[in-house]
């Protein structure tokens, strides 16, 4: 992977602490990451929630 989109990506997320002290950790949190990004799926509806709205009192 490129250093320097990883270094970008680190910058975005506010890592740039972490990369400038662990840069091998970095780019390796990031290739996982975008490794597997294919095996997240998003909801087809963004307006549906994922489970049930939490209600205070509901179903006590």
């Amino acid at each position: 992977m490129d250093k320097e989109l990883i270094a970008r990506l680190a910058h975005a997320a506010g890592l740039d602490k972490a990369w400038a002290e662990f840069p091998d950790d970095v780019a390796s949190a990031a290739e996982q990451a975008l490794g597997n990004k294919g095996g997240i799926s998003f909801p087809e509806d963004p307006a549906a929630e994922p489970w049930p709205p939490m209600r205070a009192g509901n179903g006590l």
